[in-house]
């Protein structure tokens, strides 16, 4: 029996439109003809178009639970399961693992329990995900720093780990804050609250000439101001540990060439006395626990 396998990251349009891609042997070999309606046992009536749709077994397997489905398949761009419905705790850019099996006409969607689950800003991840999908497929809350960063992880250059860069022309242009004095100074201060929340970092990056960014500056490039955005990736504290409220920072990863501050080494090493933080690897820094609103 010949099992395809595929690995994708999900979308929130997936999430919430309850499909997931489908490999394109899934469409390539259905399993039997399209049904017409009025199947089974009765031709579909007079003058009535044929249903071209193929109903496929699809189970979703997700924390030890199993769940299966009698699920359309349908093409959109692409080949999708459609008419899914999935479990209320995957968050978006969960990664799934959906393999066709041929002979059965049943496709399985499994995700992938991480080794240790993480907290990326404030979304906890207990399974394997893609960082790049998580930044791009971010959702803002209704706040000046909240469009301040959706605007950065949605429209700058987005890299592997899920930190991006945007310059601060046009994060001025897109950020929706308004122009002339009024809007600069919305955004001068939603980013410097971003800056002392540990989100953003100012940096000195470079555009080539249809104005995309480059971090570090590239040679030849004009050099422009720009902003960088890196997640907060923090372990998920078992239980025993979720009311103890000396825990008081977590570790940030900086822009390239940067280096923590040494008020920041002091924080960590009086933070690390107390809290297994573990190590401050070359290109992070150590951000002090604080108050803020989602």
């Amino acid at each position: 029996m010949r099992t395809v396998s595929r690995r994708l990251a999900l979308w929130r349009s997936d999430l919430e439109g309850g499909v997931c891609a489908a490999p394109e042997e899934a469409a390539s070999e259905k399993p039997g003809k399209p049904r017409k309606r009025g199947e089974p046992g009765e031709p579909s009536k007079p003058g009535e178009p044929e249903d071209p749709e193929t109903r496929v077994r699809v189970a979703i397997e997700h924390r030890g639970d199993r769940t299966e489905f009698d699920s359309p398949l349908r093409q959109d761009v692409e080949w999708q399961f459609t008419d899914l419905t999935w479990p209320a705790d995957i968050p978006p850019g969960t990664f799934v693992t959906v393999e066709w099996h041929e002979r059965k006409g049943e496709a399985i969607i499994r995700t992938t329990p991480l080794e240790e689950p993480l907290r990326v800003d404030g979304v906890e991840y207990w399974h394997e995900y893609d960082p790049k999908v998580v930044t791009r497929d971010s959702r803002p809350d209704k706040s000046n720093r909240g469009a301040v960063l959706h605007t950065v992880r949605k429209l700058g250059r987005v890299f592997d780990d899920g930190s991006a860069v945007l310059t601060e022309e046009l994060l001025a242009k897109r950020s929706g804050l308004g122009r002339g004095q009024k809007g600069a100074f919305l955004l001068k201060n939603a980013i410097d609250q971003l800056i002392r929340e540990g989100f953003l970092t100012r940096v000195t990056g470079s555009v080539d000439s249809a104005g995309h960014p480059s971090y570090p500056p590239a040679d030849g490039q004009a050099t422009a101001d720009m902003v960088f955005y890196a997640p907060m990736v923090e372990p998920i504290p078992t239980e025993s540990h979720r009311n103890e409220h000396w825990v008081t920072g977590f570790i940030r990863k900086l822009p390239r060439g940067s280096q923590p501050t040494q008020k920041q080494l002091d924080l960590y090493h009086q933070a690390s006395q107390f809290q297994d933080i573990g190590p401050l690897k070359p290109g992070y820094t150590f951000v002090q626990k604080h108050h803020r609103n989602s």
